[in-house]
């Protein structure tokens, strides 16, 4: 199941049928590590203003809706088959993801894309790679009803695969006040996603003035971050923004490897037309190729063709394989494909130019990201960083810097 971390594939966890953990092995690794406190107010380390701004209007925090919303992230009955549920390709146990290139929904369908992490995905401006989703609780809609995802043929199919349970039945009558439906389910679950912020990590405690937090290795790595290696161009890290992110969409060069973006700008904007629903959307951006145009997908704009937002990288040690499509095994090679300059094609983001970073200073530049995961993950973090340096070696045996310049 793709390079799952050392932790995630001991024998002594018990798995479903898509490599994830138990439901109730991920409840009780939850339980040890979720933040605690008065889910109505801001999580710690979290400016009041900034966190009030990612709480939609219509759905304020209560403790009755997390509660149902954590709930049914866990459940598989709202997958068509009863095998998938958002935990499988959003998994506790690996980093909130699959650690897989692309995600596997019911029958065994891989879809195109990565699945991103949940783990602070709260505090995004948009949802899904293209941001054709504005907020967690639109999001949470969307995997149930498609075909490849979760399968629920519509709405109405998924309340009734839970309608009966009485359980949820009180459930949602306590957390909304009113009779179950669809909104209001995906609501609950974007409540339960709120709650996972993770920021507590070496390198903000380094911010904080805490100079032993993280090694001279990481030291040299967040002063290329910010210099040479012009990381901070779209992932801005700050006090202000922790999770490195400007929240864009961008052209680096990946799609462009084996994508001829104007035949499938066409074939898109031609199925749209012929269809412009958001399940469409939806279908056409995780089951087809037209999904490598990126926010030209949502947008219609050519400047968008093979754009895609910028992750955010907090945690992002834990979180690999990287880029949408998952086609980086580790952040060695991120960091190579930038320093390459990505991948020529005529839509490539103007940022995007060739780095000349020398083998020790993309060794340095590695070892600062790992500082960005949060301590509540370090042993993980640790494996996943031995192992991807293992994997690393393998391929940069013949490396030579002279030749690489």
């Amino acid at each position: 199941f793709g390079p799952l971390a050392a932790a995630a594939r001991s024998a002594d966890i018990p798995r479903g049928k898509h490599g994830d953990a138990s439901p109730e092995y991920q409840l009780e690794r939850l339980q040890k590590i979720a933040p605690t406190g008065d889910v109505t107010k801001p999580p710690a380390g979290l400016d009041p203003i900034v966190w009030d701004a990612f709480v939609p209007k219509d759905n304020p925090m209560t403790p009755e809706k997390v509660a149902l919303g954590r709930k049914l992230y866990f459940d598989t009955r709202l997958s068509r088959d009863g095998t998938v549920s958002c935990a499988t390709c959003h998994d506790v146990t690996r980093g909130f993801t699959d650690q897989r290139p692309v995600s596997e929904g019911i029958g065994g369908q891989l879809g195109k894309r990565n699945a991103p992490t949940t783990l602070n995905a709260a505090l995004l401006q948009t949802q899904f790679w293209d941001g054709r989703s504005p907020t967690l609780d639109h999001q949470a809609r969307q995997p149930i009803l498609n075909p490849i995802e979760m399968g629920m043929p519509d709405e109405a199919s998924a309340l009734k695969a839970i309608r009966d349970v009485p359980e949820y039945q009180e459930a949602f009558k306590k957390a909304f006040g009113r009779e179950m439906n669809y909104e209001d389910l995906g609501r609950a679950i974007g409540a339960f996603e709120r709650t996972l912020i993770f920021v507590d990590s070496p390198f903000r405690k380094f911010l904080r003035g805490d100079a032993a937090a993280i090694s001279p290795q990481a030291q040299a790595g967040w002063e290329l971050f910010n210099g040479k290696g012009r990381c901070m161009t779209c992932h801005p890290m700050n006090p202000s923004n922790p999770l490195g992110t400007d929240n864009r969409f961008h052209n680096v060069g990946v799609s462009a490897r084996h994508q001829d973006f104007e035949g499938l700008a066409k074939k898109a904007v031609k199925a749209l037309a012929e269809d412009a629903s958001e399940q469409k959307l939806d279908e056409l951006a995780v089951g087809s190729d037209l999904g490598e145009l990126g926010r030209f997908i949502v947008t219609h704009n050519r400047a968008d063709m093979g754009a895609f937002r910028t992750p955010l990288i907090l945690n992002i040690g834990i979180t690999g394989p990287y880029m949408h499509d998952g086609s980086l095994p580790t952040l060695w090679d991120v960091i190579d494909h930038y320093n390459k300059g990505g991948e020529a094609n005529p839509f490539l983001d103007g940022g995007i130019e060739s780095l000349a970073l020398t083998e020790e200073e993309i060794d340095q530049l590695v070892a600062f990201l790992f500082t960005l995961t949060d301590l509540r993950f370090a042993e993980e973090n640790q494996r996943e960083f031995a192992r991807q340096q293992a994997e690393a070696k393998k391929k940069r045996s013949f490396r030579d810097d002279a030749l690489a310049q």
